[in-house]
Parts: structure tokens; sequence; C-alpha cells
């Protein structure tokens, strides 16, 4: 360490409360809905070296901490006082952008012509061009159909905006003055923070700064080790599934093998399926991604809640990311809802340190982030809007329940005002709240999902729900819990013209149409039969537990007396003496006592054909044939299986002969393939 602690201490609060400026200018000087009101931007200092040295604790996306703006600083040239460079290139970019509609900025900020870091700004805007309104679709194959790529150049060169720049931009969206605005309002928190940097440097000095930047991040690396040192050695194992491609019906497997020594985490994805031809690859290009570590970065703030927020919170991560995989794709793969599949790798490591460290990790959170959006003519033009970024639960843990309709597991969105999505779109906001009885049953009950209902008033509209999941295979309890429920999309439910959808691309709608949306609920945590009845009658006294599942799921009987509900002491007691056989958990009869988690029905049915061991060597022989064979050959593969199991399989289980016979079937197919691929 070069300064001494209380130097450190001082300049590296006032870098943090430098960026939190920076972002308080971005969202008060924005003009999209998505930026102002949901909060779906970021600021940041990052040091020589590209990561990020400052990062706001209290305003914007929080899950971009580890990111690294040095390839894209490298990328556009040499750089002086004055320029500002932007891009939204996931690949160009390394990685720095993570989908097309994410536009970054980075400003070199210089000292007396000595360069002193940069300032990094990114928003996410409401349109970038491409084959849909707003861009992303989860059916794009490949990057070209998700809009203007913009590798890393210069928008302003030595003060001077380009001009030329800009009007590419506004020509490729369908939303060119937000766009335009938002930019502009980046710039503003860039000038911010060097403003504000350049009183850091003559108060402190230039060589405490930059000596900052180094023991900043070495500080915070070696209380990030000491944290991940408190779950002990070893490694553990998880896989968890997206429900599906949205191009077909088959599940996207994602593993992940966690092994911990000494207060360094590796993260080996090996056995997770080749990229897809939709748009749920993450970009990572082989790095400890933000994408990828975000469920760990989660983890190390809650061991250590005094830690500061910077690069050095990565630095004990390692991962291996095979090339051509779901995670580390290969240009031209689609990744603009490469949030979903972040999702499931957040629950698929949640769910391997938890077997580490099982009263510390929660169950399964509800697994999705859908921004809902709407996207209608108006005038000769389109206005292309985010009614709410819809969310679901947290996953309940040892001694607490889950939150309701709240999870930050990728993301601290916020969310719309009513009024404010009513004034922007044409759309009337008929239901917005908690969905009972979504929260996985258990000693500790998992976080309730959401349920937006809104009628459409205007002409030409169309919805995109991009990122709905967890519409097959629910959120997983832990330890005796319960899963939570799954996702459900209805257009005028309850009417004869209700329609039930999964996964949608671009959906039209008509004046008076109803849609809702049901995210799913949170898994929960023990035994549901111990959970405290006084706090089950407090759930259904809120609405989140209904009369009738107090008894079903938890054995506790309610009865009117003096006007209200109460505990039907007796009645509870014999109900919990008499409690219905549950299944076991996926991990097998000793699963609840060893902590196995419960994903439900449907995933115990998927894997009693496709059992851990046998899709294995599936992905791995995948992994030896050339790239463009592996994904016409994985759905080659499994459509022999399944031609012989039931039409909704695994929401309908199979019987034991046709579980039988597709087991056989699936040997015999991953045999063939493994001589294929010798």
């Amino acid at each position: 360490m070069r300064l001494d602690p209380v130097t450190m201490e001082i300049v590296g609060n006032r870098l943090s409360a430098m960026t939190e400026e920076m972002c308080l200018t971005l969202q008060r000087t924005s003009r999209s809905l998505y930026v102002k009101e949901t909060a779906d931007f970021c600021c940041a200092f990052a040091g020589l070296d590209g990561g990020f040295v400052a990062y706001p604790r209290g305003i914007g996306v929080s899950g971009f901490v580890g990111l690294n703006v040095l390839t894209a600083v490298q990328a556009a040239g040499p750089l002086e006082p004055g320029d500002v460079i932007i891009t939204n290139d996931p690949y160009r970019s390394g990685g720095l952008a993570t989908h097309l509609t994410d536009i970054q900025l980075i400003e070199p900020y210089f000292h007396e012509g000595e360069l002193v870091g940069y300032g990094w700004a990114f928003i996410h805007c409401s349109d970038i061009g491409g084959r849909v309104p707003s861009s992303l679709s989860p059916v794009n194959d490949e990057i070209f159909q998700e809009g203007l790529q913009i590798p890393p150049v210069k928008l302003v060169r030595a003060g001077e905006p380009s001009r030329d720049v800009e009007a590419l931009i506004t020509a490729n969206s369908r939303t060119p003055e937000a766009n335009l605005g938002d930019i502009r309002a980046m710039c503003a928190a860039l000038r911010t923070g060097r403003e504000r940097l350049a009183g850091v440097v003559a108060q402190h000095g230039l060589a405490a700064v930059l000596d900052a930047q180094r023991d900043l991040v070495e500080y915070t690396a070696g209380k990030a080790r000491a944290a991940l040192a408190t779950l002990g050695d070893g490694t553990h194992r998880f896989v968890d599934y997206l429900d599906d491609d949205a191009v077909s019906s088959l599940p996207v497997r994602l593993s992940v093998t966690a092994t911990l020594r000494a207060g360094d985490l590796h993260l080996d994805f090996t056995g997770t399926d080749p990229q897809v031809a939709a748009a749920f690859n993450i970009a990572t290009l082989g790095r400890p991604h933000a994408w990828i570590t975000t469920r760990v970065l989660a983890l190390i703030c809650t061991l250590d809640p005094g830690i500061a927020l910077n690069a050095g919170l990565i630095a004990p991560i390692t991962v291996t990311t095979p090339e051509g995989s779901l995670v580390n794709p290969v240009h031209p793969a689609a990744v603009g809802v490469r949030h979903a599949s972040a999702n499931r790798v957040n629950d698929a490591i949640g769910g391997a340190l938890g077997l580490a460290a099982p009263h510390v990790l929660p169950a399964a959170s509800s697994g999705l982030v859908v921004p809902v959006v709407v996207a209608e003519q108006r005038g000769a033009g389109q206005n292309v809007q985010v009614l709410e970024p819809m969310v679901g639960g947290t996953g309940a843990r040892d001694g607490a329940d889950g939150v309701d309709g709240r999870d930050s597991g990728i993301s601290n969105l916020s969310n719309n005002p009513v009024e404010t999505v009513e004034t922007e779109i044409g759309v009337e906001i008929l239901r917005y709240g908690l969905r009972t009885d979504s929260g996985g049953a258990g000693r500790w009950r998992g976080g309730c999902g959401l349920e937006l209902t809104f009628r459409v008033r205007g002409e030409g509209s169309k919805l995109l729900a991009r990122g709905l999941e967890r519409m097959c295979f629910r959120p997983w309890g832990v330890r005796g819990g319960a899963p939570g429920a799954a996702t459900e999309l209805i257009v005028n439910p309850g009417t004869p013209r209700e329609r039930r959808h999964f996964k949608i691309d671009l959906l039209p709608l008509e004046p008076g149409d109803v849609v809702t949306l049901l995210t799913s609920g949170a898994g929960g945590y023990g035994d549901p039969y111990t959970r405290d009845p006084e706090a089950v009658l407090r759930d259904v006294e809120r609405g989140v537990v209904s009369f009738e599942a107090a008894a079903r799921e938890y054995g506790v009987v309610l009865a009117e007396r003096d006007g209200g509900l109460a505990v039907d002491a007796p009645a509870t007691a014999n109900a919990r003496a008499h409690r219905p056989e549950r299944p076991a958990a996926d991990g097998g009869p000793e699963g609840r006592e060893a902590g196995a988690a419960d994903s439900g029905e449907e995933r115990r049915a998927w894997e009693s054909v496709f059992d851990t061991a046998a899709v294995d060597r599936l992905v791995a022989a995948l992994f030896r044939l050339p790239r463009p064979a592996r994904t016409p050959r994985r759905t080659a593969l499994y459509t022999a299986v399944l031609a012989g199991l039931p039409a909704g399989f695994p929401r309908t289980p199979p019987t034991p002969e046709q579980r039988d016979a597709a087991r056989r079937t699936l040997i015999q197919e991953i045999s063939q393939l493994e001589r294929m691929s010798a």
C-alpha cells in the first residue's frame, strides 16, 4: 500500500461521491422514461488499467462494477483532452457493452497533459434500430438483427462533437430525439466527473490519486478474498435451465462448478449448452464478466457489507467458459436478451455456493427481468416505451422470508410510476401489485411475484416482453422449501378471447385488449409445516397467501373469530400431524435433509429422462463437432427422444414405460453422436 489508510479512505470516498454526482446529473437531464424513472444507467471512474476504481453505491445499475473500459479505449486510438468515445458493440468493446441498446460513453481525464483515468457512463436506450421496435427480441439469431453496431469511435474530438456520428445514430433509431437527449445527458455526467476529479487532484495531488487507484482496488481484493475464505474450501456443482431458446421448445442448460480455495473462486461452465440461434447468449469473451459474476459480488457484499465497490471485487474470481457456449459465444451471435441467461447463471452459482454455505445463500429468486414494452403508432412515427421492468421476489434464506415483488439479483431497476406510464404511452394500468400464492412455501417463505394488468387504448399497438422465463422450470426451494409459482402471460383473461402465451416476439394488440403478466415467485427455505402459524396468518391478512393455501401448503387452519381471522390451534396441530406425502427434492429421497433444491414436478420429469450424467456426455460430444453443426445436431437428438414422450412434456409427466423407452433412445443417440465426433 502506497498511501496511509486515512488518505486512502478520504480519496476513495471522494471518488465514490463523484460517481454518484455523475449519476444524479445523468438521471436529472435524461429524456427517456427508462433512464429517468427506471434508472437503467450508471456512471463510474476507471483507473489507468480500465477497471473501475470508484462506483456508486446508492444510484444506478449496481451489477456492472466488474466491467473494464480498456479494450474500447485502445480500439478508439490515441486520446487527447476533450475526446469522448462511444460504443455499444459487445464484441469490439471487450464485453463493456453487453447488448446493442446499452450505449457506452468513455472520456479520458487529464491533468496538465497527463492521463489520470477514465470517466464512464452508460444508458439503456429505447431503440437502436434493428428488426423490431425496442431492438431486442428473443428470436433474433444474429447481432445484425438487433440494431446499429457502434464500434468504439470518437463521439467528441478535442471538445468538438462529431455531428456525423450523431446523425448516423439518430438515423438508425425509432426514438432519435430521446436517444440524442440521453447521449447529451451522459456527456454532462462525464463533464461533472471531470470537474470533480480536478478538485480531488487539486486538494490531494496527482500522485495521491494515482496511488489510490491501485491501493483501493488491492484493499478491496484482499477483503473479497477474506470474505470468500469464510465459506471454506471445496468444489460444488449445480445445473439449471432456461425454459427454452424461443425458437424451439428445447430447454437450455447452464452448468456451474464452483471451486473455492483459500479465498479464490473458480467458476467452470463446462457442461453448459452451446451458443443458441437466439438472443440469449452472453458475450463474456472468456473473461470473469459482470453478467456471470454478479451473484458472487452480491455474496461478497453480504459477507462484508462495508466493502467498497470497485474492480477488486472480481480479483479473486477466475472462469472457464468454453468458446462457442452460451456464456462465451462467437460473433455474430445475438446477445440482446442476455439478461435472461444471466439470471439463470445467478441461480446456478447461487445453487453451487449454497451447497458450500447453506445458511448464507438463499433459495432461488424469481429468476427473470421482463421489460414490458409497448410500441404504438404516433403520427408518422412510433412511440416505444417500457411500461415496467417486471421482476419477481427474492429467495427465502435461513432466518428470513424473501422480499416480495423485488429482486435485485442482476439489477436494481426502479419501477415506473403508473401516472407517468399512462402519460407517456396509450395504456391504462388496471392493476400493479403482488401476486397471491406465488412465493414458494417454506419455514421461511419465498418472495411473491408481481401482477401487471393493463388495457390497450391506442391503435396499432404491439407488445414485446423480452426475458420471459420460469414459465416451465420454476424457481427452486431448498431444505424442504417449495418452488415458486411459474410465470404466466395472458391476453384478455377470463373472456372468450383469452389467449395464453409463452415467449413472444412481437405480439399485435387491438384497442381494448387486456394484458396480464404474472411473474414467478421465489423459492422457499425449510419445511413449510414448521413455519410459525402466526406468520402464516399475517401472510393471509396481507393477501400474499390465500386462505386455502394456508391449509394446503402450511397445514395452518384459520377460523373466523371476533370479526377477523385467527389460527385454530387444535385443527392446525391435527393437520400438521397428518401432512400429505411430498415428492423428494431434485437430489433424491434424501434431498430435503441434504439441502438439495426442489424445482417442482417439471424439472423432476425432465431429469427423469435427461439426467445429469447423460447430458454431460451429450454436451461434451457436441463440443467436439464443428461449431455450425452443434445446434442442428442437438435439436435432432432431442427431437428423436421427445418423440416418444407426451406432447406436454415436461409439464405433463411421462408414464414409466415412456420414460424408460425415452432413456434408451437418449443413450443410443448419445452413443451414435460420440462415435461421430470421436
